[in-house]
């Protein structure tokens, strides 16, 4: 590339000036506590959603790096499994501290690569700061526990050991959050983790690979392997070294992992597509049920797996909920995620494609546009925040997950109608329900086959709950206690005392 190109692209690297720590921004992978480039000089240029402006490149490593990555984080693994747990905490305790000393540059970072509203960056790195200092505390707590002997002249244990090396595979909609939830409670049990971030959001794992090194982690303990997917993971799943593999994205792909992890037998965590459902019933607190469906539908421009796809609400309510919801939709503020709106853009134009064709299939097939439905003046990349209403039950919007901001709604007549609807797809990763019936609650709440359920409310996550779905949405739990188990193996001792 030309002298004129290079200075043209560092002229266009908009937002990186305004870091206050400019050191924290790197352009290569980190592994073995060292920054590589691409052994055959490969990169991955990196832009704004916002504006399409460059932000820099990353190295696109080779499958060979990747290997080697496994072996030197298999290494590492030896010591750092045998570091006494109250030093990990220790360790993870510092990051944790970092991250909170560096919020605005994390948040700035994450905003101008991924596109969200920058008040929403910065509740994102408190959220993931969480993890580390969650797992930093249960770190020092392992779950040694003794067992009544069954057997004459015997002592019995049960221990928990980490697993060994563990390959983490990260979303672009949320950077630094989906990183520290699986990377801290692998660490805090004992693993060593290799990091592969979605090629959209790089820098955000980066930056915390560049703390992670300022806070002692020591050299293969945190590594982060940028490039193509498909040349980093799949020396993952042919290596019997990586033990276990943990996935937040579709459930395509999950699939996809899970028949490959048969050969090696890994264990798999998988955090995958939603479909959720927001019920709404006649007896519900309707200004509040509005409020939270607005946050529960557009937080993150919509692109969150918590996001709402499906709204029903009960006939009674039904036109009034539609023309509330409508009315505080199209207040909602659209723009660069910098300017700190409502909504930012979407990541790429195969998303906005998405919500066209899904818009687009609604309508032709009945439902009434109550706001937006088409492209926002912001930029190309841009959607208005759209509501439908009297949407049919084959819309495709209905069956696939939109993964933007545009929400459909149906009416229902009864409780065991909505659950029934609720209930028929092949996601099961969160449900909202709205009522103030006490029986119903516990009815539905029961009922409904979802691994969350939020009962008037939104806002339902955090470091210490277990996260995660049934059906297709998914395997096994991340959070709490519970995710540092999944690094974990299970050994039983008994030793003969006569």
């Amino acid at each position: 590339m030309n002298a004129a190109n290079e200075l043209d692209k560092r002229q266009r690297r908009a937002g990186l000036d305004q870091l206050r720590d400019s050191t924290l921004f790197r352009e290569f992978s980190y592994i073995n506590g060292k920054w590589c480039a691409s052994e055959d000089g490969k990169l991955v240029e990196v832009f704004n959603p916002a504006d399409q402006s460059y932000l820099g490149s990353v190295a696109c490593l080779t499958p060979k790096q990747s290997a080697q990555a496994i072996n030197l984080a298999n290494q590492a693994f030896d010591d750092w499994s045998r570091v006494l747990p109250q030093k990990r905490s220790k360790l993870l305790r510092r990051w944790f501290e970092l991250m909170n000393d560096h919020k605005e540059d994390l948040a700035l970072m994450m905003t101008l690569e991924q596109g969200k509203p920058l008040s929403e960056a910065r509740g994102e790195i408190d959220y993931a700061a969480s993890f580390l200092e969650f797992y930093a505390e249960e770190a020092k707590r392992p779950n040694i526990e003794g067992v009544t002997s069954h057997l004459e002249h015997a002592e019995m244990e049960v221990w928990r050991e980490p697993v060994g090396v563990a390959g983490l595979i990260t979303p672009w909609n949320f950077p630094s959050a989906m990183i520290t939830r699986k990377a801290g409670a692998a660490m805090a049990a004992g693993c060593t983790v290799l990091v592969h971030p979605s090629k959209e959001t790089p820098f955000s794992a980066l930056m915390l690979a560049e703390l992670a090194e300022r806070a002692g982690i020591p050299a293969g303990v945190f590594n982060v392997l940028t490039g193509d997917a498909k040349t980093i993971i799949e020396p993952w799943m042919e290596s019997p070294m990586v033990r276990v593999i943990s996935f937040t994205g579709s459930t395509e792909i999950g699939r996809l992992l899970f028949r490959q992890s048969a050969d090696t037998v890994k264990r798999m965590i998988l955090e995958l597509g939603g479909h959720a459902p927001y019920i709404v019933f006649a007896d519900a607190n309707m200004e509040h049920a509005v409020d939270c469906a607005i946050s529960a539908k557009f937080a993150t421009s919509g692109q969150d797996c918590l996001g709402v796809n499906r709204f029903y609400i009960e006939r009674p309510v039904y036109e009034a909920f539609c023309k509330r919801f409508a009315e505080k939709a199209a207040q909602l503020s659209v723009g660069k995620g910098i300017d700190d709106p409502d909504l930012g853009p979407l990541i790429n134009a195969k998303a906005i494609k998405k919500q066209i064709e899904h818009v687009t299939d609604a309508k032709e097939k009945g439902a009434i546009v109550l706001t937006g439905g088409t492209m926002h003046p912001a930029g190309e990349l841009f959607f208005q925040p759209t509501v439908l209403a009297d949407v049919p039950n084959d819309a495709l919007i209905f069956s696939e997950e939109t993964f933007g901001p545009v929400a459909a709604i149906a009416p229902f007549d009864d409780e065991e109608e909505v659950i029934k609807r609720a209930n028929d797809t092949e996601y099961g990763l969160v449900s909202y329900v709205h009522t103030n019936n006490t029986q119903r609650i516990y009815r539905i709440t029961r009922a409904l086959q979802f691994g969350l359920v939020a009962v008037n409310r939104t806002k339902l996550t955090g470091a210490p709950i277990p996260f995660g779905g049934m059906k297709q949405s998914g395997i096994g739990r991340e959070g709490a206690r519970v995710g540092m188990e999944a690094y974990t193996d299970i050994k039983y001792v008994c030793r003969n005392y006569e």
